[in-house]
């Protein structure tokens, strides 16, 4: 695996054992780059380790909750209503069309408990937000999607 900074590579070596110390071997780490994968209910969780500028990284936890939404102004309205009411992270879509959830959090100061509560914050809030999307504006949870 090749990182973009040492401090990239610090960081993903202090995130990869609290990872496993955490979820055990439902954390599955990635060989080809610093991202682990993480099931919770019907949420998918990726973590991975993103080099911040030459001295430091974030670790971003993401689940896509839906595909094949239609992108309405009433969805945009909804995502964006519920980001105004989250403690931990932020409703998007991407590139794709694709809804999603996601935190970022510094990784030069990461305590095991800080990455836990971003870790669980998305994939209860993933599990809970794609059925309510998906019954209110259609498409598919990712968990469905056929491979």
């Amino acid at each position: 695996m090749e990182f973009q900074t040492p401090a990239q590579q610090a960081v993903y070596e202090k995130v990869a054992p609290l990872m496993k110390e955490l979820f055990g071997e439902m954390a599955s780490p990635r060989d080809d780059r610093p991202t682990f994968g993480v099931r919770f209910g019907s949420a998918w969780v990726q973590t991975w380790v993103s080099a911040w500028g030459d001295d430091d990284a974030t670790i971003t936890t993401r689940s896509w909750l839906t595909t094949g939404t239609e992108l309405t102004a009433d969805l945009g309205r909804f995502l964006l209503n519920a980001n105004g009411e989250m403690r931990f992270g932020a409703f998007g879509i991407d590139s794709e069309g694709d809804s999603f959830f996601e935190h970022t959090i510094l990784g030069s100061t990461v305590t095991k408990q800080e990455l836990r509560a971003s870790i669980l914050a998305v994939a209860s809030t993933a599990d809970q937000y794609d059925d309510e999307i998906v019954s209110r504006f259609g498409g598919v949870r990712m968990a469905d999607r056929s491979s």
